[in-house]
């Protein structure tokens, strides 16, 4: 069963590296053009969302997008939105990405919409759960995550070419179970066709240009969109930019680095209190730190889920607590109680195990029953959501597979990759990969390694997005980088500023965690006066440390 290191591997590489889609899609796609006119025809009718928790005032919609956009007298699929009607006059709509990628929009706006309310003094703020994300023809991949997730930790163990080789064919069976499972989406996944469904929703939403916040995985979007609609593209901000050229086995080597060097500065304050667990002294506490995970992986305790809890659980938590400094102060008490009395309850939280159990492992009992009831619960939501997915509907919340993030994450950041390493390449390399990865970080560098395998087995992804998003020429956009940002470096943003060009306008935030919006009263600001009155800092401006929400 996939344990919660492995699902926080997959779940969390929000910018690491199985579908199908070909390269060389058509990326000048207008309402012109007489097979999609009926698409940009449409209008959104909007309802008042159903569902446990959700806010009173947010509504929800759809629009339906062609399937393979090859053929749009094909297939269709339905698109699942939702929106904040502006509460002052209104200038159209600001969409917004959440990042991931297989991240759903809607639960993200409906959890933390608080954020964006200062948006809706000109905007309609809207979010939408992608293809193949949430509601929109989930895709799902069985038990292959777990047999993924599995097959890439043996491989990161050893590298001797049996174990690799063993890795490999249960990675490709492996995908082969996503294909079954994920219906007829599947092969059109991927962010070119996300991106194309994104002028169809500003279309449906009666804008002449699309306004867009992105976050993390959603700045690949939002660069994509600009590649391929420039004329249609208005105000832009990309905060936490992602890759536009990293292969995956770089993104990952990216992001062990990155982890390390925000784990550090973690540990630097961690030691600057009485009750950081590892002591005063940071370097020792550094190497205490890379002790207990190795103790672990030798000897897992128990945890909340009645699975093994191992060195690369920890691993798994630590990585979630750093992506935001505010979680700091619970990273260091949930490690004190690992530390001094063995007990795993504050990490697995801080990990997702509080919102995202691994249902598939319920907590057994003697008799079996709550197992069995578990599978039987899975395999209803499974068969449930794969009818709807043959006709393109949307599916209820409850019918969402659980693993549709992981699996969506994988779709799609192999989707957007076309590197392909065979067999006998990723043999010969392993060792030499597990080295760099391990240099990069000694905490880090196992449990990034297991992303380097996940596209084996699965066709050539788009080469559109490395070849072609340069050069954009668009109005001004704001992309945000934060210095101490764990997943996506800061010099992604100077190198994906470089690639788009003239168009695009750096602000520098000196703070810690992933993206600056929801952090930094500073980055907020910018976005919102850009967004909201067209006012952008000076390229290359900066938001100080001093800045941070606290």
């Amino acid at each position: 069963m996939l344990s919660m290191h492995q699902r926080c591997a997959v779940v969390g590489t929000a910018t690491a590296t199985l579908t199908l889609l070909a390269a060389g899609l058509p990326t000048t796609a207008t309402a012109e053009d007489p097979d999609l006119s009926r698409f940009y025809r449409q209008k959104v009718t909007w309802a008042a969302c159903e569902g446990e928790g959700m806010p009173k005032d947010l509504q929800c919609g759809k629009v339906t997008v062609p399937l393979d956009y090859d053929k749009p007298d094909g297939g269709t699929l339905d698109l699942a939105l939702a929106r904040y009607r502006a509460t002052g006059s209104s200038r159209g709509s600001v969409l917004l990405n959440f990042g991931g990628p297989g991240g759903a929009g809607i639960p993200q706006l409906a959890l933390g919409g608080k954020e964006f309310m200062g948006l809706t003094n000109g905007y309609d703020v809207v979010t939408f759960d992608p293809r193949g994300v949430g509601r929109s023809s989930p895709v799902s991949c069985g038990e292959g995550v777990d047999d993924i997730s599995q097959a890439t930790d043996d491989s990161a163990e050893g590298t001797d070419s049996a174990s690799v080789r063993s890795a490999l064919k249960a990675v490709k069976k492996a995908a082969e179970e996503c294909a079954q499972h994920s219906g007829p989406v599947l092969p059109h996944i991927g962010t070119v066709n996300a991106s194309r469904d994104m002028d169809i929703m500003r279309q449906a939403l009666g804008d002449k240009k699309l306004n867009y916040l992105g976050f993390s995985y959603g700045t690949r979007l939002g660069a994509v969109y600009a590649a391929q609609f420039p004329k249609k593209t208005g105000r832009m901000v990309l905060d936490g930019v992602d890759t536009l050229t990293e292969p995956i086995a770089e993104q990952g080597l990216t992001g062990a680095e990155g982890q390390q060097t925000a784990l550090d500065d973690f540990i630097t304050w961690c030691t600057q209190n009485m009750a950081c667990p590892f002591g005063q002294d940071a370097r020792s506490a550094r190497e205490q730190v890379v002790q207990l995970v190795d103790s672990l992986d030798d000897e897992p305790v128990p945890s909340d889920y009645g699975q093994e809890f191992s060195g690369q659980d920890l691993v798994g938590s630590i990585s979630q607590a750093l992506y935001s400094k505010e979680m700091w102060p619970s990273l260091e008490q949930a490690l004190s109680l690992l530390v001094q009395d063995g007990d795993t309850h504050g990490l697995t939280q801080l990990s997702g195990g509080a919102s995202l159990p691994d249902v598939s492992a319920p907590v057994r009992e003697k008799d079996g029953k709550r197992e069995k009831d578990g599978k039987r619960e899975k395999d209803g939501r499974r068969e449930n959501a794969r009818d709807k997915q043959k006709h393109g509907g949307l599916v209820d919340d409850e019918e969402v597979p659980l693993d549709n993030l992981p699996a969506a994450l994988m779709a799609i950041n192999c989707a957007d990759d076309p590197d392909r390493p065979g067999a006998d390449e990723i043999t010969r390399d392993m060792g030499k990969l597990r080295a760099a990865y391990e240099e990069a970080s000694p905490v880090f560098g196992q449990y990034r390694l297991t992303q380097v395998l996940m596209c084996y087995g699965r066709a050539k992804g788009t080469d559109y997005i490395r070849d072609d998003v340069r050069d954009v020429n668009t109005s001004k956009m704001l992309l945000v980088g934060t210095r101490g940002d764990p997943a996506t470096p800061y010099r992604w943003t100077e190198e994906t500023a470089k690639r788009l060009g003239s168009a695009a306008v750096v602000l520098d935030n000196k703070g810690e965690g992933h993206t600056g919006y929801a952090s930094s009263k500073c980055v907020h600001q910018k976005v919102d006066d850009y967004l909201l009155y067209g006012s952008l800092p000076d390229s290359g401006s900066s938001c100080g440390p001093e800045d941070t929400d606290d």
